[in-house]
């Protein structure tokens, strides 16, 4: 083994996060995704801990040396985000050891959050939005395809995965409403759908989607020129192209149409409570970052329009 090569972690600290991650999967069904997370930050506070501190279990680790591992991010640059999010895995692992009996206490109890700077996400106005909407050439399958899942993402909020994994079976176009089941948390959901987005859709359903139907094309609602499902990558690169067809000069991204639904359901009276459950979000909080993007809106429509903007 080169000197380089990090050293192998004893099993007394390797066995309790591996256990611990199969609880993530198995009792509280959180994403791969999610859970690769937790994996990463976890090995790394490992390592830390045997490398630095020459710890060997973790009975053993102290509050201090947690505290001393976010010392080391902080010096290296890590971003406060990324410092929270290490915080929350090792947060999250310490209070499992507590359940477990592996440990008596918490280690990370008297730790403090690194101060974030919450950035507020961007969003598109309503003329470019009708602008992106219209790129896509409605004179193929794909066009019809690819306006039928622009309207649906901005009409109804959807992550990407959401749209991606969206099957016929879950979205009822006479009722106007569709079913999301590949949220966070794997929680179920009710999305209401508007009116254009259920003509576009059922354009696609009528027009474009039996041509990329194949021998082994399952329910999967979006598909592929190869008859698969169409993919997240896909969707982005399309999304990025109509961008520029429009003349959109901003980082258009599918999340962003996410965010523009919010904002504009916000800004034209909506319900914040109601915002957040059409967008799954768990936490209000999570959602209230949508009024600041539009007291901004304000504030800067006030300092264009008011008749005393002047000093």
């Amino acid at each position: 083994m080169s000197s380089l090569e990090p050293a192998v972690l004893p099993a007394t600290l390797q066995d309790p996060v591996d256990e611990f991650l199969a609880f993530l999967e198995l009792e509280r069904g959180l994403s791969p995704h999610t859970i690769s997370g937790y994996e990463n930050d976890l090995t790394q506070f490992q390592r830390f801990l045997h490398e630095t501190c020459g710890k060997e279990a973790w009975h053993a680790v102290v509050g201090d040396e947690a505290a001393a591992w976010i010392r080391s991010l902080t010096e290296a640059d890590f971003a406060p985000a990324s410092l929270a999010r290490k915080l929350t895995a090792m947060r999250t692992f310490s209070r499992h050891l507590v359940r477990q009996g592996v440990r008596p206490d918490d280690f990370c109890e008297l730790l403090s959050t690194p101060k974030l700077i919450r950035r507020l996400p961007g969003t598109l106005s309503i003329e470019e939005v009708d602008r992106l909407l219209e790129a896509p050439s409605e004179g193929s399958p794909q066009g019809i395809r690819d306006r039928a899942f622009l309207e649906l993402l901005y009409s109804s909020g959807l992550r990407v995965s959401e749209l991606a994994s969206l099957q016929l079976q879950e979205i009822d176009l006479e009722n106007r409403f569709l079913r999301v089941r590949a949220g966070k948390g794997r929680k179920d959901r009710v999305v209401p759908v508007g009116a254009r987005a259920c003509a576009a859709v059922y354009r696609y359903l009528e027009t474009a989607r039996p041509r990329f139907v194949r021998v082994r094309t399952g329910s999967t609602l979006f598909l592929s020129n190869r008859g698969g499902p169409l993919s997240r990558k896909t969707i982005w690169y399309w999304i990025r192209q109509y961008a520029e067809r429009a003349g959109i000069t901003k980082a258009v991204k599918p999340h962003l149409l996410r965010h523009s639904f919010a904002t504009h359901l916000l800004s034209n009276g909506a319900d914040l409570r109601a915002i957040q459950e059409m967008l799954g979000h768990a936490d209000i909080a999570t959602t209230q970052i949508y009024t600041a993007i539009d007291g901004k809106r304000l504030l800067e429509q006030h300092a264009k329009y008011h008749p005393r903007k002047r000093s």
